[in-house]
């Protein structure tokens, strides 16, 4: 067996300079819900593991003086249901975080280790779009900000470079008639993985969407942001048409596959019935903020 070497810096800087300077192949520890199971099936050989939830910054929550979430990249989805203000108003985000497994994975699983596992599938993701979450990334040369939807470059591969490591999310103020929601379709009840998962955030004035994002997973090799589905819903009322034309933008972003759990046609059609629940929803909670 390959000897591991495992290190578990007290600081960003020392665990950016340990992850950059390895000589092989390295991983970062969040939860390692995702790493260990890899390792365990040989998936992946890591000739290193950091472990980044002794620094401080990686799991905390902060709430800024605009309104704004920052979220540290190895806080667990428990941290996160537990969190009541950012319950109250982001809990699509809450809820999508919370599908990851069971409620002993949610103890360990974190939103930094399920962007940056980048599957198609992972259920944090489209809500993150959706509220048009920023990804903070320390590296060699520094820190830089991107848009989560930046972050997956295809399944199991991502646009972050040689030793950058996501430091946390950052999820923007909220307008007064604001509100978001998260809904997969799986094959069982509990425990498994999206066939589709669909994240909506929206604004309402008077009844009137003013502002909307739409975040679509597991339907394409990485998880979409459809800004068309945006598109068809500002300006209305989010009557049917609305919502018939935007679920018709999400069916023909989709370039899904055919597997075990879903066929391609399935799935594109699944697309829209989970855009028009899942606005129906961001609209309710948007009608009580």
């Amino acid at each position: 067996m390959t000897e591991v070497q495992y290190v578990a810096p007290g600081t960003l800087d020392e665990a950016v300079r340990v992850f950059a300077s390895a000589s092989g192949a390295a991983r970062i520890l969040a939860g390692g819900t995702d790493l260990l199971v890899q390792m365990r099936s040989g998936a992946v050989r890591p000739g290193l593991i950091v472990d980044i939830k002794k620094i401080a910054e990686m799991t905390a929550i902060e709430q800024g003086a605009d309104g704004s979430f920052r979220i540290g990249a190895a806080v667990s989805g428990a941290a996160l249901r537990e969190h009541a203000k950012l319950k109250a108003i982001w809990p699509g985000v809450v809820e999508a975080a919370n599908l990851i497994g069971s409620t002993q994975i949610q103890g360990r699983a974190s939103a930094g280790g399920n962007l940056c596992n980048a599957s198609p599938a992972g259920d944090s993701v489209p809500a993150m779009v959706a509220a048009a979450a920023t990804v903070t990334v320390q590296g060699p040369n520094g820190r830089r900000q991107l848009a989560v939807e930046k972050v997956p470059a295809g399944p199991g591969r991502t646009t972050l470079a040689k030793g950058e490591i996501v430091v946390s999310f950052t999820l923007p103020p909220r307008p007064k008639g604001s509100g978001d929601a998260y809904l997969r379709m799986i094959p069982r009840t509990e425990m498994d993985i999206a066939v589709v998962g669909c994240g909506v955030s929206l604004t309402l004035d008077k009844g009137t969407c003013t502002a909307a994002r739409v975040g679509l997973g597991a339907v394409a090799p990485t998880v979409l942001l459809v800004e068309d589905a945006a598109k068809a819903l500002i300006g209305s009322k989010l009557d049917a048409a609305a919502l018939d034309k935007a679920a018709n933008a999400c069916r023909a972003a989709c370039r899904p596959i055919d597997d075990k759990r879903g066929t391609i046609a399935y799935r594109t059609q699944i697309a829209g019935v989970l855009l028009k629940r899942a606005a129906t929803i961001a609209a309710e909670r948007a009608g009580r903020s």
